[in-house]
């Protein structure tokens, strides 16, 4: 039986049978408890990721902060940044242990800072690393462990560069691929640019799978819609948007029904800032501030009338001390 922080069993968190159809990125600064039970809320199907962390970060500091989650937010992953085997295994079986749904491993983020640690997409000139890494986290765990990555860095040659990674890496038993579907230039553009600068070309990803066939293949990048989507879906196995769902959360609400199930309901957003509402309430005896949570839904009513209103009500008021939930019921005053 598997065990919490405190070595106490943890309680037990039946999960349904889920997929990586649709998938919600992983976003440092964004993606945290707070914002994934958010979106829990308006999609009961999304498979969820935490922000990256490293496995330093785990293995030396606060667990708890990096690791709790809401059993309510399942499916959910935990993505992790390392390129020490050893340390990469004892962070699965961290993983493992608190009950996330998958581990990821981190071989597309094209920061400096994450560089200098041998994490992110510059692992991506280091094939056969990645795949001794993957053989080490799956050795240590029972969840699955996939990665996500660029389709490129630098001068690596488009396609065939691409292919020779994943089939090295797949010689490690990984069977799902994360792939943004853009290159990731570690010298002469920054962070921001690189999310945006270099051309999407999701016909690479596309003949990826064409080709491999016994991989699941993820495509991600620069996707905003649910018509996109389905487009994508004939060529690969699923998608995960990033950006978007942060700034337009309600895009969510029609996961569900357009892409698993289609009697399955979609809430209003009025219901699922009732439920919000509960969580926060629940939250902030504990000491959580109400501007760590509202921070997260400030697009929820995003093109409506009153959408500036209720952003204003939340931004100048929930940072305040003893903020509560009355600072939502004003701001939900200007758009319901």
């Amino acid at each position: 039986m598997k065990e919490t922080s405190t070595g106490h069993p943890a309680p037990a968190t039946a999960q349904s049978t889920w997929s990586r159809r649709f998938c919600a990125a992983p976003m440092m600064d964004w993606s945290d408890r707070h914002c994934r039970y958010f979106w829990r809320l308006l999609s009961k199907n999304t498979l969820l990721y935490t922000e990256m962390v490293t496995t330093g970060a785990l293995i030396h500091g606060d667990r708890e902060r990096f690791l709790a989650f809401n059993p309510a937010e399942l499916p959910v992953a935990l993505q992790i940044g390392g390129s020490d085997p050893a340390a990469l295994a004892r962070c699965a079986e961290f993983a493992d242990t608190w009950g996330y749904s998958e581990i990821n491993l981190n071989c597309g983020c094209p920061s400096d800072r994450v560089q200098s640690g041998r994490i992110g997409a510059c692992l991506m000139a280091e094939p056969e690393l990645v795949r001794d890494c993957i053989v080490a986290m799956s050795e240590a765990c029972d969840i699955p462990v996939t990665i996500k990555h660029r389709i490129g860095i630098d001068d690596m040659d488009d396609y065939n560069g691409l292919r020779d990674f994943v089939v090295t890496v797949a010689e490690s038993g990984c069977k799902t691929f994360i792939v943004h579907a853009r290159k990731a230039w570690l010298q002469g553009l920054s962070p921001k640019e690189n999310r945006n600068v270099p051309p999407l070309d999701y016909g690479l990803v596309a003949r990826l799978k064409a080709e491999l066939p016994e991989l699941e293949i993820i495509v991600n990048g620069g996707i905003t819609t649910l018509t996109q989507c389905d487009t994508l879906l004939q060529n690969v196995d699923g998608v995960m948007l990033g950006r978007e769902i942060y700034s337009n959360p309600y895009l969510l609400a029609e996961v569900d029904q357009r892409l698993f199930d289609t009697a399955a309901p979609i809430p209003s957003r009025l219901e699922v800032m009732t439920e919000f509402m509960k969580y926060c309430e629940q939250e902030l005896p504990k000491g959580t501030r109400l501007n760590q949570m509202t921070r997260h839904i400030l697009g929820l009513y995003q093109g409506l009338p009153g959408a500036r209103r209720f952003r204003r009500v939340i931004s100048e008021n929930a940072h305040k001390p003893g903020a509560g939930i009355t600072v939502i019921q004003d701001a939900l005053l200007q758009v319901e």
